[in-house]
């Protein structure tokens, strides 16, 4: 192999971990943004104010 072509492999593993490095910063940040709007949502459920006679009886004969 001559200089050139050990450079350029050189080079190419490097953009491949800097691409690599980028995706994984990328993903991290979705899954952050995820999980924020999860937690509202569930935040959000929680906080519903139904009528307190809601829920507490069964129909059996339907």
């Amino acid at each position: 192999m001559d200089v050139s072509a050990i450079a350029s492999t050189a080079s190419e593993m490097t953009q491949a971990k800097t691409a690599d490095a980028v995706q994984i910063a990328l993903l991290k940040k979705a899954m952050d943004i995820e999980a924020q709007s999860a937690l509202q949502l569930i935040q959000a459920a929680s906080q519903a104010s139904n009528p307190p006679h809601l829920g507490n009886r069964l129909d059996t004969s339907a």
